[in-house]
Parts: C-alpha cells; structure tokens; sequence
C-alpha cells in the first residue's frame, strides 16, 4: 500500500480525529456512503479517488467495485488515514493512501471518478474545493458525493449555542448554491438536492460519545477539558430525544 503525505501547516489537525471512536460509531455515515456509492457509474478498472476517506469503511466497498482499477483514499486526518490503512491492507496493492487538504491543490495525477461522503461540508471553501477536484478529474469523469446540506444538525447546532458554545465550523450549502459552485469550476451534467435524514442514536452514553466525537468535536475544543462532559449533558438535555437532525446535500456531476 502505497502513502503520500502531502505538506500541511502541521503535523496534524490541533485536536485530531477520535478515528477507531469514529469507526465504530459511524454507521449513520456508512449506510448512507454506500447507497451514494450506489450511483457511481464503474467498469471496475477505473482510477477513483475518495476525497475523504474517513476510516475507510465505505472506501473497502468501493474496492470491491474495482477489481482490476485503483483507489486513492485520501483524508486531511492523520488519524483516519492510519485507521484507513489497517482497514484496507487486504486491498494494499490496488489502494494507495494520501493525506492531504482538499481546500488546497492536490498532489494526484488525474483520475477517471471522484466519490466523496460525509466530507465536503468541513471545508468553507467550496469554490477552491471544486476547483481542486476538477483539476484531478478527466474530461467526463464522474462526480458522486453527499455531504451535510442547509439546515443540517440545525437542533445540535441551536442546543450547543444555548449550552454556551455558539460555533458553526462547517458549511451546510444550499443545492443551487452549489450547481453554480460547480459549473463555474467546470463541471456539467449537474444536479444536487437535498436529503432529510434524522437519525435516532441509543439514549444515554452512546448519544454522548457521539456528539463528542462526530457533531461536537470543533465546540469541545473551544473549552476545557474538565468542562466538556458538563456541556455534552446539557446539550443531551437542550435535545430532549436522542435525534440528530441531519440533512444530506447530494451532489452529481461530470467534468466538461
């Protein structure tokens, strides 16, 4: 398996990935990751990069669809991209692993098809985004990606404002936002919707660590360690019924 670790400003992000919390926790994620895989249009010898590979658990079904191609499994986190690679070594010399920033130009020769889940919204950028991925994609190349969309985790947001934490570190976009985003980067063939999905969680811890780690992680980092569990239980509280509003954005497209 080979690795690329393209420059960042640091060696990792300032408070990193939970990635083996992630990867156990992280079937809302996975469910829908394999149903948008669903709509990437493969031979099975293609070149795919996964921009925001995560763990990895939707990046091993997307090996399986290319038994003679290759994937580029690539992810800003440290963390991921080394649970990643565990994850993947049975597909080692078909996968190789980058770590990389996506609002940034990519170190990649182009490639035949992009697939990306649960990714874009943690980049504000969305105009350089597109343009980073357009730059690495073939004429014609498929791009099939979701991430949150306008109005996403909205309660989540709304409870951790009032619990003394008012934080919005990600970019929920709008559908007709973001076609205009794309065909301005190049792409055509474009459609992107929206895609309600609230999300019932097990009461109790399993809703606490996974506010800690997935919806939560930016507000945690702006207090102290000793009063982070304090402000989880208050917005368990604000939130009443263990629910994550989520609101997928879908995006379709190829390169002109």
């Amino acid at each position: 398996m080979t690795n690329t670790d393209s420059s960042l400003s640091a060696s990792t992000h300032p408070s990193d990935w939970d990635a083996a919390t992630y990867d156990r926790i992280a079937d809302p994620m996975t469910r829908w990751g394999m149903a948008v895989l669903e709509r990437l249009q493969l031979a099975g010898n293609e070149c795919v990069l996964d921009a925001g590979c995560g763990s990895g658990r939707v990046t091993e079904a997307l090996c399986r669809r290319l038994p003679s191609g290759r994937v580029i499994a690539l992810d800003r986190s440290a963390a991921m991209v080394t649970e990643a690679q565990g994850r993947l070594s049975p597909f080692a010399e078909r996968v190789t692993m980058v770590r990389a920033d996506l609002a940034k130009p990519l170190p990649l020769r182009p490639v035949d098809a992009i697939f990306s889940t649960a990714t874009f919204h943690w980049i504000h950028d969305h105009e350089a985004l597109f343009a980073h991925l357009a730059d690495v994609l073939r004429p014609g190349g498929q791009l099939v990606a979701q991430c949150g969309g306008a109005g996403n985790i909205a309660r989540v947001h709304a409870a951790a404002k009032a619990a003394g934490v008012d934080l919005d570190p990600t970019h929920f976009a709008t559908p007709a936002d973001t076609e205009q985003r794309l065909k301005a980067a190049g792409f055509g063939a474009v459609r992107c919707w929206l895609q309600p999905e609230p999300t019932a969680l097990a009461p109790g811890e399993p809703f606490e660590t996974y506010l800690r780690t997935v919806c939560l992680r930016p507000h945690l980092e702006q207090l102290q360690p000793r009063d982070h569990q304090a402000f989880l239980r208050e917005v368990m509280r604000r939130l009443g019924e263990p629910m994550v509003d989520y609101v997928r954005l879908n995006i379709d497209a190829r390169r002109a």
